[in-house]
């Protein structure tokens, strides 16, 4: 398994220009919720866990395998999504539809707009599983933005300093 160094390394590559990376913090969020709201339509039996759930779970155990204080933000992060999933995958079909609709294409449209200012394709083109490192990745930018996790920093930057 990489580590979260090397997988943010190559993220970072795709992400340089200050305007990419601020589309992001919106563009990532809304396409989770829409993909987590889409994914709570899919219940698991009468226990009230729907298919968003396992999901998270197993997405924060991966977190966890890769950094400990950034899984516990993302956790935190994910409580956040999930309270709101709830609520939208509880309105009226139409709106709930109509929700999901503009979150996941206009999240997208964000993202595209980001990358139209970098001047390179989205990372995920590469390789799809950079769609999982995005919101951690995210998230260590908030870390760095307050000077937490300088080692990792350092080493992500390094990392991404070097021919891929």
């Amino acid at each position: 398994m990489k580590s979260l160094a090397q997988q943010m390394s190559f993220y970072q590559r795709y992400h340089r220009s200050p305007k990419n990376r601020l589309t992001h913090f919106f563009g990532v969020p809304m396409i989770i919720l829409a993909v987590m709201q889409a994914f709570s339509w899919i219940p698991l039996g009468p226990s009230g866990l729907n298919a968003t759930h396992v999901i998270v779970l197993v997405l924060l155990m991966y977190y966890f395998l890769l950094d400990v204080p950034l899984a516990l933000a993302m956790t935190a992060f994910f409580a956040v999504m999930l309270a709101v999933t709830q609520h939208l995958a509880r309105l009226p079909w139409p709106w709930a539809l109509t929700a999901f609709g503009l979150l996941f294409v206009g999240g997208w449209i964000i993202q595209l707009i980001g990358h139209h200012f970098e001047g390179r394709k989205p990372a995920l083109l590469d390789n799809l599983f950079q769609i999982f490192i995005a919101p951690m990745f995210l998230m260590a930018e908030v870390f760095f933005y307050f000077g937490y996790k300088p080692g990792l920093r350092r080493r992500v930057e390094e990392l991404a300093a070097e021919p891929a």
